[in-house]
């Protein structure tokens, strides 16, 4: 079975993190996904740094301008990444905008996740109509689930749409701001989620932007199955070791 089914599948709300490769330091990446799934962490999204991010907010603008500054590359992550498999077995997930995996070669990039067990992509500004007619075929192949963003402005036709070729789970953007820029969720928020689980979509969703303590994932995994937490964490990586993440995954849960 498949990672991702395998963690959605599992009777819990899931907690997934991400954070951006190459931050703080240039080689804390393969540590740093060891000791969230130490942690008890269910998924994690690695960041591929951008210069020219669309959705992000400061923080993550901010661990992408010192990763690249670190020295980060696609095809460095790869190699940090070859030997992952060996000690982690939870879903890994790539988050990052298309330009740099087309400069990589999109099959390349893809036959390098394949090989170092990468489960998923997230690409924000990869249109659904593109990936269908020139890409789908490619991620397939190499086993790779693309995951698709919805926000509360996405028609109840297009999310439709959406979950007709997804085929593992949405990522459902909280509200229409960029990442780790909410203090909390309000009524319109609640009201955005309750009517999506109405839907009674055949893919989960799992809710991002605005996830940051306890209270804030209680209220994302409401009515959906999941959370994901970027900014609040990368926050705690600017300020603490490698060592102390088991501190910030229990204030979460």
């Amino acid at each position: 079975m498949n990672r991702i089914h395998h963690a959605l599948q599992q009777d819990k709300k899931l907690l997934s993190i991400y954070f951006t490769a190459g931050y703080p330091h240039l080689n804390d990446t393969a540590a740093i996904i060891k000791e969230l799934e130490k942690n008890g962490i269910d998924m994690i999204e690695i960041g591929l740094p951008f210069s020219d991010p669309l959705a992000d907010g400061p923080t993550i603008q901010e661990s992408s301008t010192v990763a690249i500054a670190n020295g980060m590359t696609t095809q460095l992550l790869f190699e940090q990444l070859k030997d992952i498999r060996k000690s982690v077995q939870i879903p890994l997930l790539i988050m990052g905008y298309f330009n740099p995996m087309m400069q990589f070669g999109m099959e390349k990039f893809c036959q390098k996740c394949a090989e170092i067990g990468i489960d998923g992509l997230i690409i924000p500004d990869l249109p659904l109509a593109i990936y269908e007619a020139e890409y789908k075929a490619l991620f397939e192949r190499y086993g790779l689930h693309n995951i698709f963003l919805i926000t509360p402005q996405t028609s109840d036709e297009r999310i439709q749409q959406i979950d007709a070729i997804s085929d593992s789970f949405i990522y459902m953007v909280s509200s229409a701001a960029v990442t780790g820029s909410q203090s909390g969720f309000a009524t319109e928020q609640f009201v955005y989620f309750k009517r999506i689980a109405d839907l009674k979509l055949k893919n989960p969703q799992i809710v991002g932007f605005g996830i940051k303590d306890q209270v804030t994932f209680i209220q994302a995994t409401t009515y959906q199955k999941g959370a994901i937490i970027g900014s609040a964490f990368i926050q705690f990586l600017s300020k603490n070791p490698i060592k102390n993440i088991g501190k910030f995954v229990k204030s979460v849960r």
